[in-house]
């Protein structure tokens, strides 16, 4: 009652066949950009001093965590007396 019908004679499907209506669009170059020794020299040192920050305030927060700890604990030993 509730089977499904299949066709007799399966049809494969239509071979699609793709056609670019458009040509292809001109590829644009980019403009060149000039990098000179003083250009580099500043990428790299604010990438240092980048890096170097990042690395200052992780250390912080490591520092500031850790110390909320022993705080903590020894604020809980205090209460506890």
């Amino acid at each position: 009652m509730f089977l499904p019908k299949y066709p007799d004679s399966p049809t494969p499907p239509p071979a699609h066949t793709h056609t670019p209506t458009d040509p292809m669009p001109v590829q644009r170059s980019l403009p060149s950009v000039s990098l000179d020794r003083n250009t580099v020299v500043a990428l790299v040192v604010g990438g240092v001093v980048l890096t170097a920050l990042l690395a200052a305030v992780a250390v912080t927060a490591i520092s500031v965590a850790v110390a909320a700890v022993v705080l903590r604990s020894l604020l809980r030993e205090h209460h506890r007396r």
